[in-house]
Order: C-alpha cells, then sequence, then structure tokens
C-alpha cells in the first residue's frame, strides 16, 4: 500500500459554480510537500502546502484537509470513458495505489512515510458537485459517481510531517466500534437513507455532518 503520487491544484475558471477560481485540477508534485492541519473551514486552507480551495463554504478545512482516491478506480474509469486519467484527475491530493480507500473505516488512521511521517484520519466520504461534473465533462456524471458508491475519503491531519510520491501507507488504528465503511457513509448521504442510523456510531465523522444526520433522523437533542 502506497502512495503514487501527491497533487497540489493549479487555479482554473470555475464557469459550473459561478465563482472566481477552482482547485480541482490537481497536479503531481515533485519532492516532499509539507502536511499540517489547516484549521476551520472558511479559509479556503487545505492540508498541502501550496494547495487551496476557493469554494470556502463547501470545501477544505479539518475535516477535508486531504483527499484520497486509487489509482485502480481511476483505471476503471479511465477504461468506461475511453481516455486517459492521468493522477489528480478526480482533484484528489493522494492518488494511492495497493489499498481499497473506500472500504476504510471512517476514523481509520493512516500513517504515510514511516516513522516521521503525517498521520491521517479518515473523516468522510467526497460528495460530488457540479464543479466536479463539469470539470470531468462526463454526461451524468454526478449520477453515475453517485450509483458507483466509491468516491474516495477525506482525511483530518491529526500529526503534521512531509509526503512523498512512494510512500508506504499504513493502517495505524481501525475503529472496533462500528463498520461504517467510506463506502457506506456515502451511501447513507445520498442514496440509502435507511443507512443513515448506522452513521450515528462513527464519531470521527465532522461534527456538522453528524448534527444533519441527526436532524434527518429527528435526533436534535443528540
Amino acid at each position: 500500500m502506497h502512495v503514487l503520487s501527491v497533487n497540489v491544484g493549479r487555479a482554473q475558471p470555475n464557469p459550473w459554480k459561478g465563482l472566481e477560481a477552482t482547485g480541482i485540477d490537481k497536479q503531481p508534485v515533485a519532492g516532499p510537500v509539507a502536511v499540517t492541519a489547516p484549521g476551520p473551514k472558511g479559509t479556503g486552507a487545505v492540508g498541502l502546502a501550496g494547495d487551496r480551495v476557493y469554494d470556502v463554504r463547501n470545501h477544505g478545512g479539518t475535516y477535508q484537509a486531504v483527499y484520497a482516491f486509487a489509482r485502480e478506480d481511476l483505471d476503471r474509469w479511465a477504461e468506461v470513458f475511453a481516455r486517459d486519467l492521468p493522477n489528480g484527475s478526480f482533484g484528489e491530493n493522494l492518488t494511492t495505489a495497493g489499498y481499497d480507500v473506500n472500504a476504510a473505516l471512517i476514523g481509520e488512521r493512516w500513517r504515510i512515510g514511516g516513522p516521521a511521517g503525517p498521520v491521517l484520519e479518515v473523516s468522510c466520504p467526497r460528495i460530488p458537485c457540479v464543479t466536479f461534473a463539469g470539470w470531468l465533462g462526463q454526461e451524468g456524471w454526478m449520477k453515475r459517481f453517485t450509483q458507483d458508491a466509491r468516491p474516495g475519503p477525506y482525511l483530518r491531519v491529526v500529526e503534521p510531517g512531509e509526503l512523498a510520491a512512494g510512500d508506504v501507507l499504513e493502517v495505524v488504528n481501525r475503529p472496533a466500534h462500528h463498520a461504517v465503511t467510506v463506502s457506506l457513509a456515502f451511501r447513507a448521504l445520498t442514496t440509502e437513507p435507511e443507512l443513515l442510523p448506522r452513521l450515528l456510531d462513527a464519531d470521527a465523522l465532522p461534527p456538522e455532518d453528524l448534527a444533519a444526520v441527526r436532524k434527518r433522523l429527528g435526533r436534535d437533542d443528540g
């Protein structure tokens, strides 16, 4: 299990959401990249040095500091689309190999790059938006991506450090009190609301997500 590439965004126009720019155009970078906790959502800050988001209301911050997507899933979509999808094509910061990131548990922790590397915690699934659909330019993309239910995880930074292509990805902690995977959380939040009660056990989800789940279930008192 390892990181194939570390990808940092380049600002591009965003005609799909009416914003000045988007950081979805992620490109592989050479050499180590510093990873730190970006603080609360609303500033545009994310975990990787040199990267940022522009839709500050919906992206970035503590629980969306780093986004990971598996090369195996990129390859699968490349075959469906009959087009090349280089690392970073889905706006991911980390293109991984050798591990099913969608089977990772919410709250699972990864150490990347050995003892001195950062520790990242799986926090929530990526939910597709119109910017993603416009960027890919594939008809019906949001529906297809949602039905596939393999969105890749956002991660928060537990311990800072540096990342580089080729770093080993080690799962150092996996919650024992629930079985909520990235894929299951995504399905619960999108197409299968009957799964929502299970998310209440996944206490590493972003607080605003848990609050929204409680509200939908009529459990505002927590």
